[in-house]
């Protein structure tokens, strides 16, 4: 277990970031733990299973601040969410989709049925090459999303 020794400006720009201002909880509760882990000026610091059970986390969680606030270049750097590596997936419906979806629900249904189905739906959509592939649930979302029901 490696101990972290605050310096006293760390130690108050934690203190301060923990009961001022805005932050997220997850963020306050790093702070917190690096302030129980602190043996600066004499402080004996807690143990992993009291802080776990003071901060509701996990010990694994405490080793894991610990790492990040002795990898990290500065306090604030730790106290900082960490940048997305990858951009975020964009939606397979879109507007342009639903309005297809909801047009061939619409629509007559195929000879043979006597309605339309979710599964047929789907089927129907990914054979008109509206979307690469779509599950029944999906349609049944969107159908939902406008108030349609194939009853």
């Amino acid at each position: 277990m490696r101990n972290i020794n605050l310096t006293k400006a760390n130690r108050k720009q934690l203190e301060d970031f923990t009961t001022k201002g805005v932050h997220s909880a997850m963020l306050i509760r790093r702070a917190k733990i690096i302030l129980l882990l602190d043996t600066s000026d004499g402080r004996i610091a807690e143990t992993d299973e009291r802080i776990a059970v003071n901060c509701g986390c996990s010990r694994t969680t405490i080793d894991t601040v610990r790492k990040d606030y002795l990898a990290a270049e500065n306090v604030e750097s730790f106290l900082q969410r960490k940048k997305r590596e990858t951009p975020p997936v964009e939606p397979k419906i879109t507007g342009e989709v639903e309005a297809r979806i909801v047009a061939l629900a619409c629509s007559q249904s195929p000879a043979g049925f006597s309605k339309w189905s979710l599964n047929l739906l789907a089927k129907k959509a990914v054979e008109n090459e509206i979307i690469e592939s779509i599950s029944h649930m999906s349609v049944g979302r969107v159908l939902k999303k406008h108030n349609l029901s194939l009853i």
